[in-house]
């Protein structure tokens, strides 16, 4: 006899409750080792010019070649906390927390310092089986994401970034040397980081320098295509010989919404949208939607298909992912502009901008879900702040508060139906900022005693939110008082 199905009352039984770094954010230890620079390490803090006037993102030979050589100047992700030497002391800190999950990257600079190199780097494996041990002593599964802007530059300076079908071979090569070796260990992977952000990260992401190409946006389509195609390949891999492990993919979240209920307003939230999903729908099902192929043929850019890549991208991923911050609006006329958005006048925001938009949350969970069917992580979700360190203590009730309204959203949707696993809160210690290489944006339950000029003491602190996120996880959701 069969019986109707139940709406969920909360969080299933065995929810992942996580956080989430980045290995070139918070290792520090740039050069130990052998390992080579990676594209973050030239990532500089520029405190003193305005926002509206900082680097767009994109670069050239000349400018990476010198940042590079560059002395005196400021590189916060080259020593982030020194994670690389106190991971042993911050993780414990993690367990104690209560973190059931951990996602981390490993630098793939530190594997294969050059990105050709015959043979992998032995002393950065060893680091990495060092610090994959402690994350399972402290009771936290590990997520790792292969590739999370911490390609070596040897790859961009030699060849042209990922614009290059080379690059993707030594990716896929790369990716299966840390696969073999953690097979055991790891049963979550990402391999690429944030797949669909080229416009804010198109270097970091990419790694092609503007000189070296005809057409930058073409270049840059370009070398995303190789990257799913690589990312198929990886799934491949997996899937044949390791079938017990877990592939996700990951995208930088948020939708745009119609600015009004004008036709084309709405038109224009939908043609954008698609082309942010339409990484989803290759991952995932496993095709390009014929929206993105008009979307190149409308911009005439030319995508170069190789002799097999249609049939690579059949081996699609196991779960999808996502990181979370804000939401935007988009009218028919930043549309036509060049797919731009615009900040949700309804909304608040945190210092740096970031609209706040807890509901957003449940409509991305939803929208998600809805069109792909497959288990969802949100990988990365948070608020950058100023904090304050005073006699000790750092009182963050505005960190709780946006948390509790985004953890509130994620149980409805949960609650509608979405399969949701875990949930990865952004920097669960203090880490340097990626968008702006700065440490006073800050969205940690540990406060790092460090500033903008990796000046301080390095001692870590328990926020007032530590507590907080603990009764969380103990409570599997429910306690969120």
């Amino acid at each position: 006899m069969s019986t109707k199905p139940r709406v969920p009352t909360g969080f299933p039984e065995g929810f992942l409750w996580g956080g989430a770094v980045a290995a070139n954010q918070l290792e520090g230890a740039w050069d130990e080792d052998g390992k080579g620079p990676c594209l973050a390490d030239i990532n500089e803090y520029t405190n003193d010019i305005p926002v509206d006037q900082k680097h767009n993102g994109e670069e050239t030979t000349e400018r990476v070649e010198t940042l590079l050589a560059s002395s005196g100047r400021i590189f916060p992700k080259r020593y982030g906390i020194d994670f690389y030497h106190t991971y042993e002391q911050d993780l414990a800190l993690l367990g104690e927390l209560g973190l059931k999950t951990f996602r981390t990257s490993i630098n793939w600079s530190r594997i294969f310092p050059h990105g050709d190199d015959p043979e992998p780097n032995e002393k950065g494996l060893e680091f990495y089986d060092r610090l994959i041990d402690a994350i399972v002593a402290n009771g936290m599964e590990p997520m790792i994401t292969c590739h999370h802007y911490e390609m070596p530059i040897a790859l961009a300076l030699k060849y042209r970034g990922w614009y290059d079908r080379e690059v993707m071979d030594l990716f896929v090569r790369y990716c299966k040397t840390i696969i073999d070796r953690y097979h055991d260990k790891v049963k979550l992977w990402i391999p690429i980081n944030q797949i669909n952000l080229i416009s804010a990260e198109s270097f970091n992401a990419l790694g092609i320098c503007a000189d070296r190409v005809d057409n930058l946006l073409e270049a840059k389509y370009q070398g995303l295509h190789h990257q799913l195609v690589g990312c198929a390949r990886v799934c491949q891999y997996v899937h044949e010989t390791y079938p017990d492990l877990q592939v996700g993919m990951m995208l930088c979240g948020g939708p745009a919404y119609p600015a009004s209920s004008r036709p084309g307003d709405v038109l224009a939230a939908l043609l954008r949208n698609q082309t942010q999903y339409f990484f989803g729908d290759v991952m995932l099902r496993g095709e390009y939607p014929i929206s993105m192929l008009r979307y190149f043929e409308d911009n005439r850019l030319d995508i170069r298909f190789g002799e097999h890549d249609l049939e690579d991208l059949t081996h699609t991923a196991d779960f999808m992912s996502f990181s979370y911050y804000y939401t935007s609006t988009v009218t028919e006329e930043s549309y036509e502009e060049g797919n731009k958005c615009r900040p949700n006048p309804n909304l608040e925001a945190n210092p740096w901008g970031w609209s706040i938009d807890p509901k957003g949350l449940r409509v991305t969970l939803n929208e998600y879900y809805d069109r792909w069917r497959k288990p969802i992580y949100i990988t990365e979700n948070g608020i950058g702040c100023y904090d304050k360190l005073e006699d000790g203590h750092v009182h963050d009730p505005y960190r709780v508060e946006y948390l509790r309204a985004h953890i509130e959203q994620m149980r409805e949707a949960i609650r509608d139906g979405v399969d949701l696993r875990g949930y990865y809160e952004w920097g669960p210690i203090d880490i340097v900022s990626c968008s702006s290489s700065e440490m006073s944006k800050r969205y940690g339950f540990i406060y790092v005693d460090i500033d903008d000029y990796g000046k301080g003491s390095g001692k870590r602190y328990k926020k007032d939110s530590f507590d907080w996120y603990r009764r969380v996880i103990d409570s599997n959701g429910a306690d969120l008082g």
